[in-house]
């Protein structure tokens, strides 16, 4: 159970500020160009018959309007805001998605124990970078790369074991759906911490991970208890 002040922090943390809504292209070109990003479009939604479907084709597809349609994505992402403008000119539709390993790697976590994260870093005076959340309920922190391939044994000197807590590191060869992607019907990615000028510097995964690696010890802890 939270205390008074971490429930608190919680609560305040959790405030999601009101997203623009903005063409996919202009997002898409302005993370190049502003943060030099390397991104490249996904699958896109189709409506027919009264309901939406991904471009893919498959009728059970995991996430809809939100995953690459190329087997070569890799080689298609692109930090140019004139390549990016041209390649969703052919796909106005096509959701934004961001390549890890990069620029950036994400630690991704459920949102509950995300924003119970957030709440004990602001406390902390933690430096974050922007902070991602999607209809699937996790959220997206990103960090400086190389994150993904020492979390474990950052969780381990931690005293945690990496299995026994929901905490993904996204490094090379994966990619993260950026805001304001949709996600068939289940709604929008959105940001919980913008891209801004104050966090063009990312923290290193040690900044973070303790109170990620907290937050999950407290949400697996009291999943056992339930």
């Amino acid at each position: 159970m939270l205390t008074v002040e971490e429930t608190k922090g919680v609560t305040e943390a959790a405030h999601i500020p009101q997203q623009r809504g903005e063409p996919l292209v202009d997002s898409a070109v302005r993370y190049a160009e502003e943060r030099h990003w390397d991104v490249f479009p996904g699958t896109w939604l189709e409506t027919g018959d009264g309901l939406e479907r991904c471009s893919c084709g498959d009728a059970a597809c995991a996430a809809p309007g939100a995953h690459p349609f190329r087997e070569d994505w890799a080689a298609q992402a692109t930090g140019s805001p004139v390549a990016a403008r041209r390649l969703w000119g052919r796909h106005p539709r096509a959701s934004v998605l961001l390549p890890t390993g990069r620029t950036f790697d994400v630690l991704d976590v459920p949102e509950s124990t995300g924003f119970l994260a957030l709440a004990r870093m602001e406390r902390m005076d933690v430096a974050l970078g922007p902070v991602a959340c999607g209809p699937a309920r996790r959220m997206a922190f990103f960090v400086l790369p190389g994150a993904a391939a020492k979390t474990a044994d950052l969780i381990r000197g931690l005293g945690w074991s990496p299995a026994g807590l929901d905490l993904l590191a996204k490094g090379e060869g994966g990619y993260v759906v950026a805001p304001p992607t949709r996600v068939g019907g289940q709604g929008s990615v959105q940001w919980v911490r913008r891209p801004t000028h104050a966090n063009r510097w990312l923290p290193d995964a040690e900044e973070l991970i303790s109170p990620l690696a907290y937050a999950c010890g407290r949400d697996a802890a009291a999943a056992r208890a339930r």
